[in-house]
C-alpha cells in the first residue's frame, strides 16, 4: 500500500506530469497517437513546429489537427505500421506553423500495453529543410563547377584559377602549352594541374599578379610580358573575392590575336573619349595612360615581329 502510494506523489517518476516536462525538455518535436490516430501526447516543440497548442492537439485526431492532405497521409502510414509492427522511418513534407513546407524525416514506432497489445504509436519529427537546401546547392555547385570546367578546356586562351593557398583550381591545356613543355608533361600526369603551386607555373611578374588580386580583391588587373620567346597579354579577375583568382592569358604573338586586341583596345579607349582617339597629335590629356597603353601595344607586337625575322 506505501508503495503504490509513494509511486503516485507529485514529483514521482511515474508522475504523468514529469513525463510531461521530460519529454517538453526535448527540441525535436515528439507525439503520441493511439491506433484511431488520436492525439494523446505531444510536446512542446511540437507545438512550436505545428503552430498549434496543447489543447488544440490532445483529444484530436489528425484530420483536425492537420489539412486533409497530411491527415490521409498520416493515417494511412499509421494504419500500415500497426498492421506490421516494426520501426518506420519515411521522408515527407510538411506544412510548418508558419505556413511553410518543411522537409522532415518522420520515426515512428508501436507502443504495446503490459499485455502485448498495441495502444498507439509514438513518433518524431526530425526537420531537414536547411540540410536539403544546402544539399541542393552544392548539387548545383558541383554542377556549375562541371560546367565551368568543360567550358574552360574548350577555350583557346589559356586559363588558370589560383585559390587562396595559391594552388590550382584547375586549368586548361592551352595554359600549360604556353607554359612550355615541362607544364605540358606535368598537365599530361596530373588534370588541369590541380593541386599544383601556381608560383612554380607561371612567371613571376604573374604569380604577384595573381597574388596582388587575392589579397587586395580587386576585380581586375591586366599587363603585356615576355615569356619564352612569346609576348603574352595577362588578365588576372576575382572569381570569389579574397578566395580564388583566374588568369586569362593570350599570346600577342598569334596574328589574329594581335589584331584583336589593338581592335579591342582602342574600342576601349575610343569609347572612353571618341574625339581624343580622332586627334591623336594631342592624346597628351586625360587618356594618356590608355594611348600609351596602345602605342606600347602597337610597338611590342611590331618589334617581336623584327626580332623574329631578323
Amino acid at each position: 500500500m506505501i508503495y503504490d502510494q509513494d509511486s503516485f506523489l507529485t514529483g514521482n517518476i511515474d508522475d504523468p506530469e514529469i513525463h510531461q516536462k521530460i519529454i517538453d525538455t526535448l527540441p525535436v518535436p515528439i507525439f503520441y497517437r493511439d491506433v484511431n490516430s488520436v492525439y494523446q501526447m505531444c510536446n512542446a516543440a511540437h507545438e512550436r513546429f505545428t503552430g498549434k497548442t496543447k489543447q488544440q492537439i490532445i483529444g484530436k485526431s489528425v484530420f483536425e489537427v492537420h489539412t486533409k492532405e497530411m491527415a490521409e497521409k498520416y493515417a494511412h502510414q499509421d494504419a500500415e505500421l500497426i498492421n506490421n509492427p516494426d520501426v518506420q522511418v519515411y521522408n515527407t513534407q510538411v506544412r510548418h506553423g508558419d505556413g511553410t513546407s518543411h522537409h522532415v524525416i518522420l520515426n515512428k514506432a508501436v507502443i504495446r500495453d503490459n499485455e502485448g497489445k498495441i495502444v498507439g504509436i509514438v513518433g518524431s519529427i526530425n526537420d531537414i529543410t536547411d540540410l536539403k537546401k544546402t544539399e541542393q546547392r552544392l548539387e548545383k555547385a558541383q554542377e556549375s563547377m562541371e560546367v565551368s570546367s568543360q567550358m574552360i578546356h574548350k577555350i583557346a586562351a589559356g586559363i588558370v584559377m589560383m585559390d587562396r593557398n595559391f594552388k590550382v583550381v584547375d586549368s586548361n591545356e592551352s595554359f600549360a602549352r604556353l607554359m612550355g613543355e615541362e607544364t605540358v608533361e606535368l598537365y599530361e600526369t596530373i588534370p588541369g594541374l590541380k593541386g599544383a603551386d601556381v608560383s612554380g607555373l607561371v612567371p613571376d611578374a604573374v604569380f604577384k599578379m595573381m597574388q596582388g588580386v587575392l589579397n587586395s580583391g580587386e576585380e581586375k588587373t591586366e599587363r603585356d610580358l615576355r615569356f619564352a620567346n612569346k609576348l603574352l597579354h595577362v588578365s588576372v579577375v576575382t572569381l570569389y573575392k579574397n578566395r580564388v583568382v583566374g588568369a586569362v592569358f593570350r599570346d600577342m604573338s598569334a596574328p589574329m590575336l594581335v589584331q584583336d586586341e589593338i581592335i579591342n583596345r582602342a574600342r576601349r579607349i575610343n569609347k572612353q573619349n571618341i574625339e581624343t582617339v580622332q586627334k591623336v597629335a594631342f592624346l597628351l590629356g586625360e587618356n594618356a595612360a590608355e594611348t600609351e597603353e596602345l602605342l606600347n601595344s602597337i610597338i611590342e607586337t611590331y618589334r617581336y615581329g623584327d626580332e623574329d625575322n631578323s
